[in-house]
């Protein structure tokens, strides 16, 4: 059989793929959250919740399965992190308003910069959340970018595994578009795990 792979196994396409699918327990997870999905916006937030337990479990040395319970606390973890990403967002989607809005091209040109710093900064600070919950780590966008530069090739190899992940999600659109419900959550899981194991490992969040 093969070895589970968790936030201390190298960091592979191969392993990152499988991650979602290696286990019944992971594969009953990925269909709930492919389930929940069909709630707009709280299915949405409920998953960024179970992602973030997700790696917290692993990070206690606790099987990645099993995160669905407590559905508050999935919610807090969530709505949290995705008001940590309207936050990082905001500058460069002010910019292109003011952009499109006065038909500036200068204004444009700053705010595309801005909007792809933003997604670069996000995963430097979730795995940091999912250690402790606390909530400092999601609000300071200078930590978060300072730890992007401190992933090294191992955070841009995490984005090239997101990116493939991403690519072959869209094969669920074939099956009459309710595949990509879970596709998509299989994506999200493959690209925080990758982003996890890069920052766990890197700064020992797993001790």
């Amino acid at each position: 059989m093969p070895s589970t792979i968790d936030l201390r196994t190298p960091l592979s396409l191969a392993g990152a793929l499988r991650f979602p699918l290696q286990s019944p327990g992971a594969r009953r997870d990925l269909l709930r959250g492919a389930l929940w999905l069909l709630v707009p916006g709280i299915g949405w937030l409920l998953n960024m919740g179970h992602r973030i337990v997700m790696v917290h479990r692993m990070q206690q040395g606790l099987p990645p399965t099993d995160a669905w319970r407590e559905y508050g606390q999935l919610l807090k973890h969530g709505t949290l992190t995705a008001l940590g990403m309207l936050l990082y967002a905001t500058p460069g989607l002010l910019m292109l308003i003011a952009a499109l809005r006065f038909e500036r091209g200068a204004l444009l040109a700053l705010a595309a910069p801005l909007l792809i710093a933003a997604v670069l900064a996000i995963p430097g600070f979730m795995s940091h959340y999912c250690r402790r919950f606390d909530a400092r780590e999601i609000f300071s966008p200078a930590r978060a970018l300072s730890r992007v530069r401190q992933g090294g090739a191992l955070y841009w190899k995490a984005w090239g595994i997101a990116i493939v992940a991403l690519a072959l999600s869209f094969s669920g659109l074939l099956l009459f578009g309710l595949g990509f419900l879970v596709s998509s959550v299989w994506f999200w899981q493959v690209a925080g795990f990758a982003f996890a194991s890069v920052f766990t490992q890197r700064f020992a969040l797993d001790c």
